[in-house]
């Protein structure tokens, strides 16, 4: 009992977290280098600035250019006062030469012009990003580097991981699989919605809501095991086959529209277990709404760049890494759950809670996401 307390309050935790959860921030630097001179941009959403420091002056709901020109000054001393480059232990200067609007595929984005220099020639550059985390924990900083006449390097700075260090010199193709496979595991585990979707799919895997009412428990750990690693197994085939579609160019699906449907993946995922609509063959499913998950996280790396030298290996890495943080989460969840089954409290305290959060959730993201409401809460 005292296990299933906890599952319960973990529930409770989770639902205060993800009830605020909303579609991550990005913002996108790309950096370049030539002998000690920096030149680059960096595109921040606008929406991410006027949360940070009021764009908007007349209080309507629309930035306008002439509020962005405004606040020129305050954008900058905002910007650059969260983004440090220092090469051989010394810090390089940074300026905002100009700032222009720019059309990401989720809005428009503030687009510095910048410049800067190092004391020497850069050789090794270490990266220090801390911008919109203080009020935006599911913030990304995503960087495209190029030092030298090297092919340009990729990263992803997060609340965790606020520094990044390149060395000179090409970038390996172990490299860019190591990088990306930490890329692929974080994508499961920071992302609120993919991860209310498996706990959707999950519970299945062990007690199974009837029709006519009532629960019929599984007759073993194996079965369960097999049909949950099946389902996941699915869902990453599906997930890569359309991220690698879109982050090679194949197709470039709506921000908007995709992010709607991956909501709408959340709601079916906890309503199929409160009210039985799809019970055999659960890995269709999981294929099908992995389709619609990979176009969601193909804009990201498709605004990012992949890098023009192992696209293939960043590809394979960032979905297996997927893969081996889905399998650990039914290694961990399915043997506890399993032990309960029976247990009327694991059914009445903790599945149906979960599944109907799961799919309240869902509603919530679909309304917010389908008609683009300004809902902004840290996390």
């Amino acid at each position: 009992m005292r296990l299933l307390r906890s599952c319960f309050l973990i529930t409770v935790l989770a639902w205060t977290g993800a009830a605020q959860a909303h579609k991550s921030s990005d913002s996108y630097v790309w950096l370049s280098s030539d002998g000690a001179a920096l030149t680059g941009r960096w595109d921040i959403a606008l929406r991410d600035l006027d949360y940070a420091i009021g764009l908007d002056g007349d209080g309507d709901g629309a930035i306008t250019w002439g509020e962005v020109k405004a606040h020129r000054e305050a954008i900058a001393a905002y910007a650059l006062s969260r983004l440090a480059v220092s090469s051989g232990g010394m810090r390089c200067s940074l300026r905002m030469d100009d700032i222009n609007i720019a059309e990401h595929s989720d809005g428009n984005y503030a687009s510095l012009v910048l410049t800067g220099s190092c004391p020497a020639t850069i050789l090794e550059v270490v990266l220090k990003y801390d911008l919109l985390f203080d009020l935006d924990a599911q913030h990304r900083g995503l960087l495209n580097l190029t030092i030298g006449k090297n092919g340009a390097r990729t990263g992803i700075f997060a609340p965790d991981r606020r520094e990044l260090t390149f060395e000179g010199g090409a970038s390996g193709a172990f490299a860019v699989f190591e990088q990306y496979l930490r890329e692929g595991i974080r994508h499961v585990w920071t992302g609120f919605d993919h991860l209310l979707f498996l706990a959707g799919l999950f519970v299945p895997a062990v007690l199974r809501r009837q029709r006519g009412g009532g629960w019929i428990p599984v007759d073993s750990l194996g079965s369960a095991l097999r049909e949950s690693a099946g389902i996941v197994t699915a869902f990453t085939i599906a997930h890569a086959a359309t991220l690698t579609l879109a982050a090679t160019g194949a197709f470039s699906p709506p921000t908007r529209i995709v992010e709607s449907l991956v909501a709408a993946t959340v709601l079916f995922a906890g309503l199929n277990n409160l009210v039985p609509m799809v019970q055999k063959r659960l890995y269709l499913l999981a294929g099908g709404f992995g389709l619609i998950h990979g176009a969601a996280i193909a804009g990201a790396l498709i605004e990012l760049g992949l890098p023009a030298s192992g696209r293939v290996w960043a590809l394979l890495a960032f979905n297996l890494g997927v893969e081996t943080a889905q399998l650990v989460l039914v290694a961990v969840i399915v043997p506890i759950t399993f032990q309960y089954r029976n247990v009327p409290a694991f059914r009445n305290w903790v599945v149906v809670p979960s599944s109907l959060f799961v799919a309240l959730a869902g509603l919530a993201w679909l309304i917010q996401r389908a008609f683009a409401l300004p809902i902004r809460l840290p996390v």
